[in-house]
């Protein structure tokens, strides 16, 4: 199997989408019919009523949309006693000992959800997605004014989009999902700060 190979980074900008970008918004696709009929019908509706935030990475050289994104508060649950067991054991190796008696206390995890994310069909596979997952993990690294310990995103569960979130250090949630239409994936921000 031939996949596509990252041929060269795209300079972008990361701006919040706004209702003047419709019109360009309209002639975007990111070859994903649900994700397109999304930005295209109902991405404007969910901001106003802050169901999301959306932003767009916009090419520097000629201003035109490379990718839409969204962005939602979240919270990391674990419904079963297998799933935090595999979460406690994985997230141990990057919780320092100093937090992780309060951290394996916790309930449940704030998070920031990556709702929507689709590059242009034509600039796929350039390092768009990479500049805008770092985007948000330094955001909300830096981020202060509520708590956030992971990112998550609900993948689309076909290899290409699976393997490209893992390849970022995303790591699924739960086994419990893996004949449905998303793959549930966490990052823990830790550990981009340990870097």
């Amino acid at each position: 199997m031939v996949g596509k190979t990252q041929s060269s980074v795209i300079d972008i900008t990361i701006e919040k989408l706004k209702e003047g970008d419709s019109t360009e918004l309209s002639s975007f696709s990111c070859g994903v019919e649900k994700l397109d009929d999304f930005f295209h019908n109902e991405i404007f509706i969910c901001s106003k009523y802050h169901y999301l935030s959306s932003y767009c990475a916009r090419e520097k050289i000629n201003n035109k949309i490379a990718a839409v994104f969204t962005l939602a508060n979240d919270t990391v649950i674990l419904k079963t006693e297998e799933d935090m067991t595999d979460f406690m054991s994985e997230t141990k190796e990057v919780i320092n000992d100093e937090y992780h008696h309060i951290f394996i206390q916790q309930t449940s995890f704030p998070a920031i959800n990556i709702g929507h994310l689709g590059v242009r069909k034509d600039l796929q596979s350039k390092g768009i997605g990479s500049q805008i997952l770092d985007f948000i993990v330094s955001t909300f690294t830096k981020y202060e004014l509520s708590g956030c310990q992971f990112i998550t995103v609900d993948s689309l569960n076909n290899s290409r989009t699976n393997k490209f979130y893992q390849s970022r250090g995303f790591r699924l949630q739960t086994i419990h999902d893996m004949c449905k239409s998303t793959r549930r994936m966490y990052f823990p921000i830790i550990e981009y700060t340990a870097k």
